[in-house]
């Protein structure tokens, strides 16, 4: 899936990002997404690690590999789906919502490894080419292809709203894909006897994978180092806060991601000889909501004093 199509929170967005501690986006039925997911996954896992051995199929044995490491990306992203749900307290005021990103940020490397071990199968193999049993390694690798093919599905819902679940969603893909290749390879072996051709497919699918991941990568560390989240254009944020009424001036505006799916915001708003005013914010609040998908805002209303300049009024000041 390209990853310029995801946009983070798209203007219109109508999830209600960010409600309170209660708002989740993956309620019970994304947990057993993940539960049958895991579940589907390891027992394949046993499965096609004993049909390497059987087979002497250093293909399978990788490919067993990769799932694995699919495995424990579902897992950590599993476990961020649930600490995102534990409610703030103490010292952990956003409670432990950034876990999804620290989660998609995980999730994002172990691919990269996996790649990486793959690329590096292939390489040998390619230097040193061996027989395989081309009738198990074809059967088993059909079979992935219908155990990460059915569990993407569960994960193909909600993907573009959050990048974790797109994350569990480009590992089954990831894996569907190096199945796929790999019952190619067997059968394009079995027909013309290129031993070569198994570990050349693996080495093209390793950079189909990782000109995906990379995407991931550079937008989970974007949101750990509290970017902006994509689909949303920080001047017209920016823009429409300048043109609601009475308002002179913005300045401290501050947009980040609380979790893959909330997103949070703070800005200062000059609006001079203006009362306090409650109805404004509910409505600056609620229409941040609706156009932008920013559901937890904070404003601090200033006079514009002369004598008392916001010391935080400077672009560059943090």
């Amino acid at each position: 899936m390209p990853h310029g199509d995801h946009h983070h929170h798209a203007p219109g967005h109508d999830h209600g990002h960010g409600h309170g501690p209660g708002h989740s986006h993956g309620p019970a039925p994304g947990e057993r997404g993940f539960a049958l997911g895991v579940s589907l996954n390891l027992g394949f896992v046993v499965l096609e690690a004993a049909a390497g051995l059987v087979a002497a199929s250093m293909a399978l044995l990788a490919d067993a590999g990769h799932n694995l490491s699919d495995v424990l990306g579902l897992l950590l992203a599993w476990g961020a789906v649930r600490l995102a749900r534990r409610r703030p307290g103490g010292r952990r005021t956003y409670g432990w919502h950034r876990g999804t990103i620290l989660a998609a940020l995980g999730n994002a490397v172990l691919l990269l490894v996996a790649v990486g071990a793959i690329a590096l199968e292939s390489a040998q193999r390619l230097a040193e080419p061996a027989p395989v049993a081309t009738g198990l390694m074809m059967a088993v690798a059909a079979a992935g292809i219908l155990v990460n093919g059915g569990t993407a599905l569960l994960f193909a819902r909600g993907r573009e709203a959050d990048i974790n679940r797109r994350g569990a969603y480009l590992h089954m893909v990831a894996d569907a894909a190096v199945s796929a290749g790999v019952v190619a390879s067997g059968l394009l072996i079995r027909l013309t006897g290129w031993d070569w051709v198994d570990p050349m497919v693996g080495l093209v699918i390793a950079g189909v994978i990782l000109a995906g991941t990379w995407g991931l990568l550079r937008e989970s560390v974007d949101l750990a180092m509290d970017a902006v989240p994509r689909g949303i254009d920080p001047a017209a944020v920016e823009a429409w806060l300048a043109g609601r009424p009475g308002v002179a001036e913005v300045h401290d505006l501050h947009i980040w991601a609380i979790s893959t799916t909330e997103t949070a915001l703070t800005a200062h708003i000059v609006r001079p000889g203006a009362a306090m005013d409650d109805g404004f914010l509910n409505a600056v609040q609620q229409g941040l909501r609706e156009r932008f998908g920013i559901g937890h805002a904070t404003l601090q209303v200033e006079q514009g004093d002369p004598a008392h300049p916001c010391a935080l009024a400077p672009a560059e000041t943090l």
